[in-house]
């Protein structure tokens, strides 16, 4: 068999059902051979932590002083925000963290975990993630595309584009993606699935706004229909029909876009009023709660299948650090919010489910955060992370993956392929395309699937 997964056979195959896949292009066991389930009316929130978060105030949790790691303690963090802030012993007097476990699990984490804390039995943690960088660019990228940059271009199309592509081409909106490093490369993915790229929600709402001084809504869709038979036309009778059926789909893109309503789905004031529960005044994740209200109701809707957001403030070369831990527990306050709206949500189009049910969080950073506190009072750039998954189709209650106990630097987590070795960013993408029938050979040059990380289908 050739080394591409076929993808129509793990979209077309019945959940659970025998399927044999190319081992050593996955790294998957015999016992893992089951296919995924489909796929369809799945959704996605991708979130990346913009500037690399300090692993060791959460899911990688450090109070002592071992090897190169200084803790946080008392004298280089505003421990007042933290509500998971419990003194324990420090070096030189000063007073570290107590670790944050919570009842009836095996996990632990440091004090800027925040609400996420409660929702342990569903957090599936990777740990020691090798990320062989320390530039912003080439780490974002490397965490989302599962690529290093090639002469500072990305060379790899990045998860939610992917997902897009092979899930929601057929959505109003595939992807809508909000200072997130989303990325289209290549000739692989439906043009349709092209991520919409904005700074803010609202600046969808903007574009979608119409005047009826010159037309009405029935003027607009008489030449829509117009634009879109003659585009079909024309693609019949054309060597090339692409470009043309391409026409098409965008004249009627268009109008599934301009519908009733839709434009307050984007309205930043409307979503505010609407989803109370997001911290929508808080210092670090003020426009992330807009993203996270503007995905309920997106999806709610059923018109987009990823969103797709960055929260800042993690860049803490200086004494802004002090804060780094209250960043953090408010990224995961949010997340936390957003677990429990989706809930609270019911599917658009399956009875009986919880948007919870289908909806799939992964969140990233560009890197970790050094081991010691430099000069300034800061820590810098490290060739480390962690990252989280929210997701049914993968393990709850999970830390996966490991730093040594005194450099703070990627572990061995098992044996790949190769050998043993540390997870890396590539091995976890491929890890979540495979987990919704989606080749990861297909779009991924490296990495290997993780069956340790999936829930038995």
């Amino acid at each position: 068999m050739a080394d591409a997964l076929p993808r129509r056979a793990l979209l077309e195959a019945a959940a659970g059902a025998a399927l044999a896949l190319p081992l050593g292009a996955l790294g998957l066991p015999a016992r893992a051979l089951a296919a995924p389930g489909k796929a369809a009316d799945e959704f996605f929130v991708f979130i990346h932590a913009a500037g690399g978060w300090d692993v060791t105030l959460w899911a990688d949790p450090r109070n002592e002083a071992r090897g190169l790691v200084d803790p946080a303690t008392t004298d280089n963090t505003d421990t007042a925000p933290l509500r998971l802030w419990v003194d324990a012993p420090g070096p030189g007097g000063a007073k570290a963290f107590a670790l944050v476990r919570p009842k009836g699990s095996s996990l632990a984490f440091g004090p800027g975990i925040g609400a996420l804390a409660e929702l342990h039995d569903r957090l599936c943690i990777v740990n020691g993630l090798a990320m062989n960088t320390v530039s912003h660019p080439d780490g974002i990228a490397f965490a989302t595309t599962g690529r290093h940059l090639s002469g500072g271009r990305t060379t790899s199309s990045s998860v939610d584009a992917i997902c897009a592509s092979e899930l929601g081409a057929d959505q109003t909106f595939p992807v809508v993606s909000v200072q997130f490093p989303s990325a289209f490369v290549g000739d692989r993915l439906d043009r349709r699935a092209a991520p919409l790229i904005v700074g803010d929600i609202g600046t969808i709402s903007r574009a979608l706004t119409r005047s009826t001084l010159y037309d009405t809504s029935d003027d607009r869709a008489a030449v829509t229909a117009l634009l879109s038979e003659e585009a079909r036309s024309l693609a019949a009778r054309s060597g090339a029909a692409g470009a043309l059926d391409g026409f098409a789909l965008q004249a009627e893109g268009l109008a599934g876009m301009l519908k009733a309503g839709l434009q307050d789905v984007f309205s930043r004031g409307k979503l505010i009023q609407a989803h109370p529960e997001f911290n929508h005044k808080a210092r670090f994740t003020r426009q992330a709660a807009v993203n996270a209200a503007f995905a309920i109701e997106a999806m709610r809707r059923n018109v987009v299948r990823c969103v797709s957001f960055a929260s800042v403030g993690f860049d803490t070369h200086t004494s802004n650090h002090r804060q780094h831990a209250a960043t953090q527990q408010e990224l995961f306050d949010l997340i936390a919010a957003l677990v429990r709206s989706l809930d609270a949500t019911p599917h658009p189009t399956r009875a009986g489910k919880k948007l919870s049910d289908h909806t799939h969080i992964l969140v990233t950073s560009d890197f970790c955060r050094t081991p010691q506190i430099n000069t300034a009072m800061g820590r810098d750039h490290y060739p480390n992370n962690s990252a989280v998954v929210i997701s049914p189709r993968f393990r709850g209650g999970l830390s996966f993956g490991k730093t040594d106990p005194e450099q703070l630097l990627p572990a061995a987590a098992k044996a790949f392929q190769g050998g043993p070795r540390p997870i890396a960013p590539p091995d976890l993408l491929a890890t979540f395309l495979f987990a919704f029938g989606i080749s990861p050979r297909d779009h991924l040059r490296d990495g290997e699937v993780v069956p340790e990380l999936l829930r038995s289908p």
